[in-house]
This record gives structure tokens, C-alpha cells and sequence, in this order.
């Protein structure tokens, strides 16, 4: 049993073959297009859903690059908006 507990406590290694699922600086720019015709508050919605896909609920979930990428894709443009 505490052989168990100890193999869901450890932390796991990311698998090296996994390609990580990342926008290239062309899908960037095409995101920050379309976010830019959106709303005020579908951007602020959209910003929502990204800021909870990021959050690290423990050791063992951790966002992926393209959820950070579309955060802060939607911060920029709500920034920009601010001034």
C-alpha cells in the first residue's frame, strides 16, 4: 500500500516524444486578428477560459504552451484597450 502511495505522489516526467502543441508566429498573429474583430467582452470571456486552462491545480497538471499562448494573446489586446 505505501509502495501505491508513493507512485501517485512522485512527480512524472514529461514524455521527450510528445511533440507540445504550440502556435507558430503566423497562428499568433491570425489569433490576435481575430481577437482584435471580437468584442470587448468576448475578448474578456475568451481571456477567462485561457486564465482557467492555465491554472496548476497541483504537482501533476501543468498548462501547455498554447493555453499560455492564447492567455497571453488576450491580456496583450485587453491591455492595449486599457490606455
Amino acid at each position: 500500500m505505501a509502495n501505491m502511495l508513493e507512485s501517485l505522489v512522485m512527480a512524472r516526467r514529461p514524455d521527450p516524444w510528445k511533440k507540445e502543441d504550440i502556435l507558430s508566429r503566423d497562428e499568433l498573429k491570425d489569433l490576435s486578428r481575430r481577437l482584435a474583430l471580437l468584442s470587448e467582452s468576448s475578448v474578456r470571456d475568451f481571456y477567462a477560459r485561457a486564465y482557467r486552462d492555465c491554472a496548476i491545480i497541483n504537482s501533476s497538471t501543468f498548462p501547455s504552451a498554447r493555453a499560455v499562448q492564447e492567455l497571453v494573446q488576450a491580456w496583450k489586446l485587453l491591455r492595449r484597450w486599457r490606455r
